[in-house]
């Protein structure tokens, strides 16, 4: 069975984000493709240094936050979806410290996401969604990642959001679709 990893970048554990991925991993269930999901949480995360002792073991040298962890989840996974909550028109800073650091020890010294199929999903409440999309889809695009689209940017408002949900669908559609044509 294949495996999508759904990561919570939000601190809130049942905020708009959880809500958005909640939508994307209904489709998976009925697809017959199983899901992990992965919460960011409000602990501390720290930022990459470019320490550059992950070049061999592929896992950060720093063992105080979950970074490993998700390091792990992303290698297991057959797909990633990124869901963010949108802060002055980018994705969370604190996902994007730990994005950093887990992107850098696995794509930047041996490529082991490659081939993997990716998507982005933000929340937001007004502006932003697709400054914050565009930053996320760099950690695929850099790790040779295969992206995986819908028919319009993958952004949920907050609130009552009919054709914010419909875009999701479409995107957990094709995603499943994508990994059940992949042997």
């Amino acid at each position: 069975m294949k495996t999508v990893l759904l990561i919570n970048g939000s601190p809130n554990r049942n905020g708009n984000t959880s809500k958005a991925l909640s939508l994307i991993e209904d489709v998976f269930t009925d697809n017959n493709i199983a899901t992990v999901r992965f919460e960011l949480g409000n602990r501390p995360v720290r930022g990459c240094l470019g320490c550059d002792n992950c070049v061999q073991s592929h896992r950060c040298v720093f063992k105080d936050d979950n970074c490993n962890d998700l390091i792990e989840k992303m290698l297991e996974a057959d797909g990633i979806i990124i869901g963010s909550p949108v802060y002055f028109a980018g994705a969370n800073g604190a996902l994007c410290a730990l994005l950093d650091r887990a992107f850098y020890a696995c794509a930047n010294h041996g490529q082991l996401l490659k081939d993997k199929c990716a998507a982005a999903v933000v929340t937001v409440w007004r502006e932003g969604g697709s400054t914050a999309i565009d930053r996320l889809n760099k950690y695929f695009t850099f790790s040779q990642m295969n992206i995986i689209s819908s028919d319009y940017w993958n952004v949920l408002l907050n609130g009552n959001d009919p054709y914010g949900e419909a875009v999701l669908h479409k995107l957990a559609v094709n995603m499943s679709a994508y990994l059940n044509e992949r042997n």
